[in-house]
């Protein structure tokens, strides 16, 4: 005889895992591509990392020493005071320029560099080793990869000079990796005149596609201070600071890649080759295209497309495009978009950071923070409150319902950090997503066990009327 009470089902206490770590489309195997061999001439990756380490020098004795004499217990708790704790204190500066026998601006610069390379990080006013700045000595792929997160942020490195429309210095940031690639096809020197028609056409391209045309009548045109204003100085402030970060040398009126600048972007170059021959091919399509298109693809193949997406556009307007798409309604975009931010790294840290407080967010971008910090992602969902991990569970059942199979549904459940099934219920009522009633009546219907089944249906229900 069967019970009609609902049993207090044990739940298998698992780690939670994002759905990107959910099985997807078992089926599908991806055609492998030969491993791209680099231009002839191009040192071995131990030199590369060696030029690297010598480029970051003097970033990674700043992070040594924010690491010894910063860490809490050992004299101040923090190296940074101001709102955002992305800027030394002045107290701070000096005491690392008395140390390291530097001037405080050189502080101050090795400082922001080793933040761009994810070398050190800033949280609640502490300063904390980054991950890389562990594996320094051991992995050169790290090494490498603090680097090009360095390349990739240039502009932060070194903002656009004063008396420059903003404008126009965005449209001169968005135009140089044509004018990078043009150098590395070059293999050598360039004459800079003949990089300034190139970034001339660029920037013409770039508003042509924008064409902001308003309808109807309008007054007489208004000044266009960013199309007016002359490329050149603006080509001369990225040179350099492309030549600051080691990418490139100018001088003599000619500018020349490092080999270092070289291998970044033919890796980057070689990342939009790999998204356009891929089945899904979304190098053109904007971020939920995108996310939509990598949605049945395996982890690694997913996370290949989104660095080809990436190097492909501006990294502010690329997480901006993210961040749109995590806005939306379809959970599975949410969780994707956050995927494809871990490829970003260290440049998407302040976005991410200023949505923590957003609800349909805030999971995932402390998630996200958490393993940034240097959380082991096994153990990041601790950072989580009860009722957070509660929502994120709801939001991930919702991507499942809507994409996944009833199978997958019912495996979900075991990833719930409560202990039973009617304490699962209880909070996932008191939590609020608005998707709780689609999640639980396809949790009922998808699941083997008729008196569960039941129980959930019964709160679906309860949910749907206002009920206890």
């Amino acid at each position: 005889m069967t019970s009609r009470i609902p049993r207090d089902s044990r739940l298998r206490l698992v780690r939670p895992r994002t759905l990107a770590a959910a099985p997807r489309a078992m089926t599908q195997r991806p055609t492998r591509r030969p491993a791209p061999r680099p231009p002839e001439g191009t040192p071995a990756p131990a030199e590369l990392a060696r030029m690297a380490r010598a480029q970051l020098a003097g970033a990674a004795r700043v992070a040594r020493w924010a690491d010894t004499a910063l860490s809490p217990g050992r004299g101040q708790g923090g190296a940074a005071s101001d709102g955002q704790g992305s800027t030394l204190s002045e107290a701070t500066a000096q005491r690392a320029a008395t140390d390291l026998a530097l001037s405080p601006a050189q502080v101050r610069a090795d400082w922001d560099t080793a933040r761009l390379a994810g070398l050190v990080e800033v949280h609640g006013g502490i300063a904390r080793p980054g991950w890389r700045l562990r594996a320094w000595h051991r992995d050169d792929s790290a090494v490498l990869r603090g680097w090009v997160a360095l390349f990739d942020a240039w502009s932060i490195a070194h903002p656009g000079p004063d008396g420059h429309e903003p404008a126009a210095v965005a449209e001169v940031v968005s135009a140089m990796p044509q004018v990078l690639s043009f150098l590395q096809l070059s293999a050598g020197q360039v004459p800079v005149p003949q990089l300034l028609d190139l970034l001339e056409q660029r920037v013409t391209e770039l508003r042509t596609e924008r064409c902001e045309i308003p309808y109807g009548p309008q007054p007489e045109p208004a000044e266009r201070p960013a199309e007016d204003t002359p490329p050149a100085p603006l080509l001369d402030w990225a040179l350099h600071a492309l030549a600051a970060v080691g990418a490139l040398t100018c001088a003599d009126g000619q500018a020349t890649l490092t080999p270092l600048g070289s291998w970044a972007v033919w890796v980057k170059l070689e990342q939009i080759c790999v998204a356009a021959q891929s089945p899904a091919g979304n190098i053109e399509q904007g971020a939920e295209d995108m996310l939509r298109g990598c949605a049945q693809l395996r982890p690694n193949a997913a996370r290949a497309e989104y660095r080809a997406w990436l190097a492909a556009r501006p990294v502010g307007s690329a997480v901006t495009e993210l961040l749109a798409a995590a806005r939306g309604e379809d959970a599975l975009l949410r969780g994707l978009a956050f995927e494809a931010l871990r490829v970003v790294g260290a440049p998407a840290e302040p976005d991410v950071r200023a949505v923590a407080d957003e609800t349909y967010l805030r999971p995932y971008a402390l998630l996200w923070l958490a393993e940034h910090d240097g959380h082991d992602p096994e153990d990041a969902h601790e950072v989580l409150t009860r009722e957070e991990a509660t929502w994120l569970w709801v939001d991930t059942a919702a991507a499942v319902a809507d994409h996944g199979e009833a199978p997958l549904l019912v495996r979900h459940l075991e990833s719930a950090i409560q202990p039973t099934v009617p304490a699962l219920l209880d909070e996932v009522r008191a939590v609020g997503h608005p998707r709780t009633v689609q999640v639980l009546v396809a949790l009922a219907a998808a699941h083997p066990d008729p008196a569960l089944a039941k129980a959930v249906r019964r709160a679906a229900f309860q949910v749907h009327t206002g009920g206890s």
